[in-house]
Parts: C-alpha cells; structure tokens; sequence
C-alpha cells in the first residue's frame, strides 16, 4: 500500500529529495533529515499506528532507465 503511494504522487515527493518521507495510512504525516527524525515526527501524530519511512533520492543518487 505504502509502495502504491510512492508511485501515486511522485510528483510531490519530488519536493523532498534527500530526505526522508513517513507514510501513515496512504498519508504523508512527516518529513525527515533522517529515517530516525522522520519516524519520531510521525510516532508523536500516531503514536499507535503502523509507520513506513522511505528515503527520496536525490537525480544524483538515481539511476536512469534505459
């Protein structure tokens, strides 16, 4: 579910190159430095609920498709 928003709104993630994004229920509820700065944002919004973190690469860090 988390991989299916990703892909829905590349787009906007595109603001959060080099960071990293916390996905609360097809949400993005927090943006960090870090996985460990971004998870602690989202745990104090939704302390009981399930939190995925994905890093955004920079054009850098990705590797095009040929």
């Amino acid at each position: 579910m988390e991989m299916d928003y990703l892909s829905r709104h590349s787009e906007e993630l595109s603001k959060y190159l080099g960071k990293c994004v916390a996905i609360v229920r097809d949400e993005l509820v927090a943006v960090g430095r870090d996985r460990t700065e971004a998870y602690e944002k989202a745990k104090q919004k939704y302390p009981k609920e399930k939190i995925a973190i994905f890093y955004i690469p920079t054009e850098e860090e990705t590797v095009p498709l040929l």
